[in-house]
């Protein structure tokens, strides 16, 4: 098994408990892990044996864009997507982090990190 990593997408979204999360949004970091045998798409240099970056950029982007509460939720849906678009991978590991979330003092960033195994 090998792992492969697609770190750093960096997208401005809506999500969290207050109204005004809903109007001004936030920065998010979101990184992937996908554990699987990638000999097969190594071997034969072929992008239709691997996973694609474009298609889970695309994916993480579309499923930001649906407001939410939690991160967890987010975090959830996203895992669920990668699954359903890739099922021969064994192992999905996304970490969805908030930056700056408004708790009225001093928080850097909150992050969950959600697996399917």
């Amino acid at each position: 098994m090998q792992e492969l990593f697609i770190e750093d997408i960096r997208l401005h979204a809506y999500h969290g408990c207050l109204e005004e999360e809903g109007r001004i949004g936030g920065k998010y970091r979101i990184d992937i892990k996908a554990v699987a045998d990638f000999n097969e798409c190594a071997d034969t240099d072929d992008l239709n044996k691997t996973v694609d970056y474009v298609v889970v950029y695309n994916l993480v982007k579309q499923e930001m864009e649906i407001r939410s509460k939690l991160i967890e939720t987010v975090a959830k849906r996203i895992t669920e997507r990668l699954q359903q678009e890739y099922s021969w991978v064994v192992d999905w590991e996304v970490s969805l982090t908030k930056f700056n979330p408004p708790v009225g003092g001093n928080l850097g960033q909150s992050r969950i990190v959600w697996r399917t195994a």
